[in-house]
């Protein structure tokens, strides 16, 4: 029972690692909501995080397809026993996350003729970051972050319980 619930707080590590990954890029994002000049030339691109399973562990859809196919071969009134699905909970997987950047961003073009950098029409290329957007995005992360946390300390209440046995 120990190991599981430090394999918990495992996973929990990963999801909050990857919380704060995509809290880091919101607010990158927010920083560079008007930057029109980067080092690459042109303005900011948005960037996002995308979540992956780790690869050294079972990818979810193969736990749910065998699942899928033990419930075909019964009748359709039949349910998982809720004692056998347990063990396949061992399955989960942490998770990854990755920054990246959409290569195809097209630029909102705003017109601002006295800018430094407006073209001969008087546009300058502004980055396609949307306030509201991102902030969604934080408070998404934010929610995220305290689901984690919440697990955490619910496998930390249930090792001490185990302890105090």
């Amino acid at each position: 029972m120990i190991s599981g619930i430090f394999r918990a707080i495992e996973i929990s590590s990963t999801g909050l690692s990857a919380q704060r990954q995509k809290m880091n890029v919101v607010s990158e994002n927010i920083a560079n909501a008007q930057t029109t000049r980067t080092a690459d030339g042109g303005p900011y691109k948005r960037q996002r995080v995308k979540f992956n399973e780790d690869p050294d562990y079972a990818p979810f859809g193969n736990v749910l397809n065998r699942a899928a196919v033990s419930l075909r071969r019964t009748k359709s009134e039949h349910m998982i026993n809720p004692y056998r699905a347990s063990t396949q909970r061992d399955n989960v997987s942490p998770v990854e996350a990755e920054t990246v950047v959409d290569a195809n961003q097209t630029p909102r073009l705003v017109f601002d003729p006295a800018h430094p950098d407006a073209d001969a029409d008087g546009y300058v290329a502004m980055p396609d970051v949307n306030i509201v957007t991102e902030m969604v995005e934080m408070m998404v992360a934010s929610r995220g972050y305290e689901a984690n946390i919440t697990a955490v300390e619910s496998a930390k209440r249930m090792a001490e319980k185990a302890l105090n046995l």
